[in-house]
């Protein structure tokens, strides 16, 4: 193991993403815990930090840690030492708190354990999946061939320029299209881009709502295949997350009594039914 790590992380420069990773994914599954362990009222466990009533929420201390960390590897001139790798371990896990909230931050207001909590989850798990891939050496493509390239050859930067723009047009139309995690990868792996960027939007998509109107044969067959295809797997994604990260159906500041009304059976204007 120890010739392994030697070999494929430090030798090969990967020490400080490899801090980072496993300090990300620690302060995540740490940080979840915590507040799933505060949801439950458990009360021999910490509680949320509010003097004098003000809820500061693990953001903050997120910030902070990525400030601290940030700096710190700036300042390091070794890049193989354990310095470094302690300043990219604070950066990760700075970083792991500061996305755990990113719904509040997009929102402006404290919708954690809401629907649109889910979008923190996502990117967290996002920021997993990329720094995952850079972990196993994976690069965008055209990123050795443009940064090997002769700086005084026009033309040999202009291909791997070309290649680099292409790919990431096609990422971005798959973006554009509600197609997440095959924008990602087509970052790395041309053809899921290009597939994905020829295929149809997913109904709810920005593309969609700018290509497709209402009643189009286009909706009609992408919401078909949304319903056969996206949706189970949608579904299956959040029975996952879930088991991580908890359940995201109610409010904090859920008042007593409303908890019953969720999950009641509601009527045409989304009221609960007497």
């Amino acid at each position: 193991m120890a010739e392994w790590f030697a070999a494929g992380i430090v030798a090969t420069g990967r020490l400080p993403l490899f801090s980072f990773f496993v300090a990300f994914v620690t302060g995540f599954l740490l940080i979840r815990l915590s507040v799933r362990m505060i949801r439950a009222r458990v009360r021999w466990w910490f509680s949320d930090i509010t003097p004098g009533g003000l809820h500061i929420h693990h953001v903050v201390f997120g910030v902070a840690f990525m400030l601290l960390g940030g700096v710190g590897g700036l300042l390091v001139t070794d890049r193989e030492g354990w310095a470094i790798a302690v300043a990219a371990g604070v950066f990760g896990f700075g970083a792991a708190l500061v996305l755990d909230e990113f719904a509040l931050i997009l929102h402006l207001r404290d919708v954690y354990w809401t629907e649109q909590g889910r979008a923190s989850v996502d990117a967290v798990f996002v920021a997993i999946a990329l720094s995952g891939l850079l972990l196993t050496g994976l690069r965008p493509v055209g990123w050795t061939e443009f940064t090997e390239a002769d700086p005084s050859g026009a033309l040999a930067q202009a291909g791997p320029a070309v290649l680099v723009l292409a790919n990431a047009a096609s990422s971005v139309v798959s973006l554009a299209k509600g197609k997440i995690w095959t924008g990602i990868a087509g970052v790395f792996i041309p053809v899921i881009g290009i597939v994905a960027a020829i295929r149809l939007a997913v109904p709810d998509s920005p593309w969609a709502r700018w290509r497709y109107p209402e009643g189009s044969a286009k909706l009609i067959a992408a919401t078909r295949r949304d319903h056969r295809v996206r949706r189970p797997l949608i579904r299956a994604k959040i029975r996952f997350q879930e088991l991580i990260a908890g359940r995201h159906d109610l409010d904090q500041e859920c008042p007593a009594g409303a908890a019953a009304l969720v999950g009641a059976p509601r009527n045409a204007l989304g009221e609960p039914r007497a």
